[in-house]
């Protein structure tokens, strides 16, 4: 894996800001976009762009051909069993929502339980507090380890024959913990529930096999993995999805309308409301193919380098906390330095050219639970270099400087 020639695809990388060169660590919150990508979405606006699946004329046929074909696209990446189990969502909110909302509200009630992890994403929280509520199904939390991570007898104990539902993040936005969702699978369809993942943050950064995983539902956002923002992908079991309704409603989900009644389209179309997000489609097909053309296991060991570097480097510095498991993680670094509140941190380090992540990065109890009001995030994708974490580890001395610590 060449980062150099990777690097030179990315027009944005190439630019001064604060006049220094980008540093960008900020790829978990959106990464950037390969020409590719850029290029096949103006392709699509310059030459196909009409609505899909309702016109006979030639360009709604080019962009029915090509937003199914990203369907396609994403099967594959994905390896689901089917197309039809491949629904398009404006990102993996709009995902879990719509599993909470059309199938768990279905068949949650009083008495049942619905099991997460206090590491969660809101995303991945919230909508399932307002199942509990709408139900009377009880809301439970896999209790994590002093670094962040779950036991898998942990897991054991809290779900049991009464959980509905398990949903629970791949790898953690804030700690880079890569959770045993496997694993959690197995012991979740043992009691009877059903399992969703977020892959927010692990779609686009190692291979991703919801069949051998056996998950029930897998959700993910384009923006992460070199897409365009506004598209999103919820996997579902067919035999699950077949069996949902439809939480949104109007043309392109409908099969016959009558004055009262009407009937829905056959699966995924069902779940895909009005006119949908063509040219994002057309980009996560772009971006799908461009990560496979570098290898999602060549970025994942990669991310794995340039973590684990940017690892020792920060641990030289005197009064900086990381946190999250000290050992092998994702491609994040969730920090805070000495009496450096991380929005002042942040600032420092983007006169510097550095961009990094600053707050409480969507996860508010999880904060609490670090006792932590908001931290600093660096976070790492297939075109950052060691280089780059010299420059961040620099910007990071001269912030303790600016603020009157001695450099360690």
């Amino acid at each position: 894996m060449n980062v150099s020639v990777i690097r030179e695809q990315f027009p944005i990388l190439h630019q001064e800001v604060n006049g220094h060169p980008l540093v960008y660590f900020d790829s978990a919150a959106s990464s950037q976009k390969p020409a590719s990508v850029i290029e096949a979405v103006k392709r699509y606006y310059e030459h196909d762009n009409a609505n899909v699946h309702r016109g006979v004329h030639t360009l709604g046929s080019r962009a029915t051909d090509a937003y199914e074909g990203a369907r396609e696209k994403v099967k594959r990446f994905i390896n689901a069993g089917s197309s039809e189990e491949i629904i398009f969502t404006r990102g993996t909110t709009t995902a879990i929502n719509l599993v909470a909302s059309s199938y768990a509200r279905s068949i949650c009630k009083e008495g049942d339980e619905i099991v997460i992890t206090q590491m969660e994403h809101h995303s991945n929280l919230i909508p399932w507090q307002q199942v509990a509520k709408a139900t009377g199904a009880a809301l439970k939390y896999i209790p994590l380890q002093p670094d962040g991570t779950i036991r898998v007898e942990d897991a054991e104990a809290t779900i049991t024959s009464r959980t509905k539902i398990v949903a629970m993040a791949y790898v953690s936005n804030v700690l880079g913990v890569v959770n045993p969702v496997k694993q959690i699978a197995e012991i979740a369809h043992r009691n009877g529930a059903k399992l969703l993942i977020d892959g927010a943050q692990s779609a686009p950064h190692m291979k991703v096999d919801v069949q051998d995983l056996d998950c029930d539902f897998y959700a993910f956002s384009g923006h992460k993995m070199c897409a365009p923002t506004g598209i999103g992908v919820l996997y579902g079991k067919k035999a699950i999805l077949e069996n949902m309704e439809p939480i949104e409603f109007g043309g392109e989900m409908i099969d016959f309308v009558d004055l009262y009644e009407s009937t829905w389209k056959d699966l995924p179309y069902r779940f895909e409301g009005g006119t949908p997000i063509i040219a994002g489609a057309v980009g996560l097909g772009a971006a799908i193919d461009f990560l496979e053309s570098v290898g999602l296991d060549n970025i994942h060991e990669h991310e794995k380098r340039i973590t684990a570097y940017a690892m020792s480097r920060m641990k030289e510095i005197e009064g900086i906390t990381i946190y999250g498991p000290q050992g092998e993680r994702a491609g994040l670094i969730t920090f805070n330095l000495d009496d450096v509140h991380p929005h002042d941190l942040a600032t420092v380090l983007d006169a510097e050219g550095v961009a990094i992540r600053a707050g409480h990065h969507c996860a508010q109890p999880l904060m609490r639970w670090l006792n932590a009001s908001s931290t600093a995030r660096a976070s790492f994708y297939l075109y950052n270099t060691e280089d780059e974490v010299d420059r961040f580890i620099a910007a990071l001395l001269k912030t303790k400087e600016y603020f009157g610590h001695a450099i360690g």
